[in-house]
């Protein structure tokens, strides 16, 4: 994966993300959804992993099987909304090791502010792939990454459902070196700093809160 931004168009991706945006979806089926365009998303965030081969010994031959190589993948959630892609993205790696970055954005200064960090250990020798389904300011998503960085993470994906052209920018100034899969990159951020069109406040909409 070389391209900083990757942009998933599956039509099956690009039917839900509409499902998402629609007012009148359901806390519910909106965790739902977002299960099932977190599966599709982790395909292809993971496209390029590095593999090796094992011998193994099939009902009929015994052959040099393709297998992942390496220690196991570490998902960091960004909480409280990345966990809704680790639901989906656990289901297809169900042996990644987990990790949560809390951070909660100051609705004055849109700056992040931290309050919990618990990650795997051994970062520097996993992929590290951080999930958030919202790069609005990039603020927050910037900051997760500079602590996973301090942790010795140094092979990282950023995963999200939505993207603004502001939190891109803000990503590949502070962290070029980290590539960003989305469902779709939308229009801009408002003056509130939510993303245009976009579907609201995913937590909010996750867990039926205010």
């Amino acid at each position: 994966m070389t391209n900083h931004l990757t942009i998933v168009n599956h039509p099956l991706v690009q039917h839900k993300l509409s499902l998402m945006r629609e007012t009148g979806t359901s806390s519910a089926v909106f965790r739902q959804l977002l299960r099932e365009i977190s599966v599709l998303l982790a395909y292809e965030v993971t496209r390029d992993l590095p593999m090796t081969t094992q011998r193994i010994e099939t009902p009929l031959v015994e052959m040099d099987a393709p297998v992942l190589e390496g220690k196991k993948l570490a998902l960091i959630s960004i909480l409280r909304a990345g966990n809704g892609l680790l639901d989906g993205i656990l289901d297809l790696i169900p042996l990644a090791r987990v990790g949560f970055v809390g951070l909660y954005r100051d609705h004055k200064t849109l700056k992040p502010v931290q309050y919990y960090f618990k990650v795997p250990d051994e970062l520097g020798s996993r992929r590290v792939i951080a999930v958030d389904p919202m790069l609005a300011t990039g603020n927050s998503s910037v900051a997760a990454i500079d602590l996973l960085k301090e942790a010795g993470a140094t092979d990282i994906r950023f995963l999200c459902l939505l993207a603004a052209p502001e939190g891109v920018a803000r990503m590949k100034e502070a962290h070029p070196d980290v590539p960003i899969v989305t469902a779709a990159l939308d229009e801009r951020l408002n003056e509130l700093g939510y993303i245009l069109p976009g579907l609201g406040d995913a937590g909010d909409r996750m867990f039926g809160t205010k």
